[in-house]
């Protein structure tokens, strides 16, 4: 069963960046996040979805890894703390992630729904859930990140 929030269409995820979400992000990705083939389909403040392949994701025995699912949560509740602090001019941290697993997948793809749990002035945390393509539950996650003061870019 997928969240309460209305699930995001497939067909998303292969338009460009530039179609889908807010300029501040289109160049906002890192090396692991392409690595794992990540694709963020939608980005705000109270809500970030986005998916990876399963294939190239896998632990030895062929199925979903779940570190693969830390850094899913990790990407998707980053960017949307993001999102929120950067409207009082603050940048997001990580600084407390933890990700239960609750189903083996082998193929398709794994997509992660953030959603604001609390948004404060100086710690936002989400609740990710995470489906397989056949919309069963495949993990849980909760990112708290500290908001800072945002840095010039280097």
């Amino acid at each position: 069963m997928l969240p309460p929030d209305t699930p995001i269409n497939p067909a998303v995820f292969s338009r460009p960046a530039r179609e889908r979400l807010p300029e501040w992000s289109w160049d906002f990705s890192s090396a692991l996040d392409e690595r794992m083939g990540l694709v963020v389909g939608e980005l705000g403040a109270n809500r970030c979805v986005g998916r990876c392949p399963v294939e190239g994701n896998t632990q030895p025995h062929g199925i979903w890894h779940g570190g693969a699912s830390a850094v899913l949560v990790e990407t998707l509740g980053s960017l949307a703390a993001s999102a929120w602090a950067r409207q009082s001019g603050k940048a997001a941290v990580g600084v407390d992630l933890s990700v239960t697993h609750h189903r083996a997948v082998r193929t398709g793809h794994v997509t992660g729904y953030a959603t604001a749990l609390h948004q404060g002035r100086s710690v936002a945390t989400y609740q990710v859930h995470l489906y397989d393509d056949s919309e069963r539950l495949v993990g849980t996650g909760r990112l708290t990140c500290q908001l800072v003061a945002a840095r010039p870019p280097a």
